[in-house]
């Protein structure tokens, strides 16, 4: 098992737009900020790819990537405090997070998704909930109870079962979204990054 966590207050406020900054200025042509998205990209992959069963643990703000990133997961449990947003299109980026538009297309469906792509707007756990982001909601203080929950009995499954089932349930899964576009989103979020200033436009 692969438990994704945030520390401090929040699972995570989305990307460093200042390291962004700092990175076109330092290299105009964008390499440096190119590499640093491929980076991104590989962690998606490997999110992606993983044999093991993973679990999304949220708390607080889950902010753009942040959000894709919980959404790669296998399961999802948030605290009743979480608030969720998907700013880029306020930042005047599209939202090119490694590949992960499709996955969080077909989790969340797209017409709910799409709203809150293009108006930028927060919502809530229960919201998230509602739209298949989240399995479960619980006080921020049952949030590694209910991890436990979880894993107890996966850990009483047989080892290859249970990556066989991974593999069964991504392949079928795969049958019915867009093609994966990680490599497009990192040319793309450069591209676009690499000509513009980032604002920011709730």
């Amino acid at each position: 098992m692969l438990v994704l966590a945030g520390a401090g207050n929040d699972f995570s406020v989305g990307g460093d737009r200042t390291e962004f900054s700092t990175l076109l200025a330092e290299d105009p042509t964008g390499e440096a900020l190119s590499a640093l998205l491929t980076k991104a990209e590989r962690l998606c992959d490997a999110l992606r790819g993983t044999e093991l069963v993973t679990i999304a643990r949220l708390h607080g703000q889950v902010i753009g990537a942040g959000l894709g990133l919980a959404v790669l997961c296998d399961l999802r449990v948030g605290a009743d405090n979480c608030r969720f947003r998907m700013p880029e299109l306020g930042l005047g980026v599209p939202p090119a997070w490694g590949g992960i538009l499709p996955r969080l297309l077909r989790e969340g469906g797209q017409p709910r998704i799409r709203e809150l792509l293009l108006t930028c707007a927060a919502f809530d756990a229960p919201t998230a909930k509602e739209l298949s982001l989240l399995n479960k909601v619980v006080p921020q203080d049952r949030l590694d109870p209910t991890i436990k929950e979880w894993t107890k009995p996966l850990t009483r499954r047989s080892p290859l079962a249970l990556r066989m089932t991974k593999k069964a349930l991504n392949s079928y899964a795969n049958t019915a979204q867009l093609a994966i576009g990680s490599p497009f989103d990192t040319a793309l979020l450069t591209a676009v990054l690499s000509t513009r200033e980032l604002t920011r436009r709730p």
